[in-house]
């Protein structure tokens, strides 16, 4: 059933854009977000909100934001890369037991390997044969690197059974940019919605600034009575997201 979706929604992207043969950022966004394949956030006025982490597993950095979490009984999702989750395993197997979301962020994070598909795919694949092969379980989202999509990406993408997961264009924390903590946190505490999808890094350098913005983070959601889930269960509360997502590849 999966396969099939997934072909029919193909097929929908591609004759949304065989008339004009551009790349599919240069299309609305919204169009995308119709499609219920790409997700820039959830459909909800429930008060959830997923926190998402690019590059990792790192043993310094996701280390103490797992300890965090725990904390605050918060789940978040883990956008690996493939190469460092092989190097680290062990977090990878923590994050599954402590109920944290595994997802494809490709094996090597190149970026010239998402401009051929036949290599895009290779990565998609090498990278969740190891995640399964580590966590007993494949995952079905996909971040490509620095946020970056094109027709062809998105195409590949579905074709290998994934979901495109972005973020919210106002929790685009920047915190690679090293702003401070404070600076950090409040761009998600400030732009806080129901449904947002946050972006942060735990590895690709030093992240302490990351690791105690989100204490704060965390601790201004609560108070505002928001809840921090994983993508998938928060797309599991959108009134927009294929049901079929939530089933197993």
């Amino acid at each position: 059933m999966k396969k099939t979706l997934i072909a029919i929604c193909s097929l929908l992207i591609l004759a949304m854009t065989m008339a004009k043969p551009s790349l599919a950022n240069e299309i609305k966004r919204w169009k995308f977000e119709k499609t219920g394949l790409v997700f820039w956030k959830a459909d909800t006025k429930e008060k959830l909100i997923a926190l998402t982490f690019d590059d990792g597993p790192d043993p310094l950095y996701t280390t103490q934001i797992l300890n965090m979490m725990k904390k605050y009984d918060a789940k978040g999702t883990f956008f690996v890369i493939g190469k460092e989750a092989e190097r680290f395993p062990e977090i990878l197997k923590r994050q599954t037991k402590e109920g944290h979301e595994i997802a494809n962020h490709t094996y090597r994070h190149t970026f010239r390997d998402m401009k051929n598909p036949d290599v895009l795919k290779a990565e998609l694949r090498k990278n969740s044969d190891l995640i399964k092969r580590i966590t007993g379980k494949a995952p079905t989202l996909f971040r490509p690197i620095a946020g970056y999509y094109d027709r062809q990406i998105i195409e590949t993408s579905l074709g290998s059974g994934y979901y495109v997961v972005l973020w919210t264009w106002h929790q685009d924390t920047r915190d690679w940019k090293k702003p401070g903590a404070k600076r950090i946190a409040k761009t998600v505490l400030f732009n806080s919605k129901p449904g947002d999808i946050v972006i942060l890094h735990d590895a690709g350098g030093d992240r302490s600034q990351t690791v105690k913005a989100v204490e704060y983070i965390l601790e201004g959601l609560y108070k505002k009575g928001y809840k921090c889930v994983t993508v998938s269960e928060l797309l599991s509360h959108s009134s927009s997201v294929v049901p079929v997502l939530l089933l197993n590849p």
